[in-house]
């Protein structure tokens, strides 16, 4: 199989796309829906290539060709023991070479219908990146703003269950998007968030609206693509206000778990003390001490998060097609929100496109 883009990969018609590469590889990323099952795992991997580099080319492929075989029969022998002989898998490795082609020659010997893709993971990566470093990307993109609080993540769901087209930026970079965003289990790599959201928007009806949360240009560590960061930059804006009251009570419920780690909260919010100054954080931390959730949270926006977002909204200047005032932020006012923001955007789809 020789792709020429994503949609060809994403619609492979195999019955399995197996990944033949090593475990840690497989971590990394992957062809979405693909398995793992190497045929040579970290340590063996690392062996031949040491081998290959200090000794002998001949010796490495010798040895690496053992342990390939031997892990592939496992491999046969153990998860694909039940597929029926009509079976189709689709074989890659990091550059379509040795590992791909030696499974895909012994699945083709039992009598399986194998193929490999040319170039290997590397022609994936290279499509990923073709679609959002290399070509503008084309989407009507709108962007969800708002001060911190105003549940903007909660609206993009409830707004992707009423059939609007959305990319949930935070969801698939597993944060929250702030200073106190980190979530449980970490991270996905650079690589596999760039994977996940590309699988997004190969989803997406390009003539109708899409709403992105509006971030900076990173979510914790990870850093949003440039082809989609332009497209943001381009976007206008539909703005969510609440009062600080509801927002107050939206975040000590949406950021209980890290609220209720006392020191790792202090650690967090220690950097700030050379912006916000000592006594502001000093103060943050006798709350802390105090248990004071609410009050800790409302300093935290009037004192830091509003003040920074002010400022980015004056540097940005962005415009804004819609401004929607939520008087407070449960299920039920977030569902009269998303039908205000649906409007907004059913009149941007009648608008000619720029």
């Amino acid at each position: 199989m020789a792709p020429t883009d994503l949609k060809q990969l994403r619609d492979h018609g195999f019955d399995t796309v197996i990944d033949v590469r090593s475990p840690a590889e497989f971590a990394e990323d992957h062809l979405p829906g693909a398995i793992n099952l190497p045929v040579l795992d970290d340590a063996e991997r690392a062996r031949v290539g040491t081998i290959y580099k200090q000794d002998s080319p001949f010796r490495a492929r010798k040895i690496g060709a053992a342990l390939v075989f031997k892990n592939a029969a496992r491999h046969i022998e153990g998860p694909l023991a039940d597929r029926a002989g009509g079976w189709q898998p689709l074989v890659y490795c990091w550059r379509g070479g040795q590992r791909s082609g030696s499974m895909a020659w012994m699945l083709r010997e039992i009598g399986w219908r194998a193929d490999t893709i040319d170039g290997g993971y590397k022609t994936y990566r290279r499509l990923v990146t073709g679609m959002l470093y290399d070509a503008p990307l084309d989407l009507r993109l709108v962007q969800l703003g708002g001060y911190t609080g105003t549940a903007k993540t909660d609206l993009l769901a409830v707004l992707k269950r009423r059939g609007v087209q959305v990319i949930d930026l935070e969801g698939l970079a597993r944060h929250r998007g702030s200073l106190l965003g980190a979530r449980p289990g970490g991270q996905p790599s650079q690589k596999a968030f760039e994977s996940a959201l590309a699988q997004d928007i190969l989803q997406l009806d390009p003539a109708r609206p899409v709403v992105v949360e509006a971030e900076s240009s990173k979510i914790g560590e990870l850093i949003l693509p440039p082809s989609l960061w332009a497209a943001m930059k381009d976007a206008p804006w539909i703005e969510v206000e609440a009062p600080i009251e509801a927002r107050t009570a939206y975040l000590v419920d949406a950021y209980a778990d890290i609220l209720a780690d006392a020191d790792r909260l202090r650690a967090k919010l220690a950097p700030l003390r050379r912006h916000r100054g000592h006594a502001l954080v000093d103060d943050w931390n006798d709350r802390i001490a105090r248990g004071d959730k609410p009050g800790l949270v409302e300093s935290l926006m009037r004192d830091h998060y509003d003040p920074a977002y002010a400022t980015a909204m004056r540097a940005q200047a962005p415009r804004i097609m819609a401004r929607i005032a939520a008087r407070s932020l449960d299920q039920s006012a977030l569902d009269s929100v998303a039908g205000e923001i649906e409007a907004a955007l059913d009149r941007m789809e009648t608008a000619p496109r720029a």
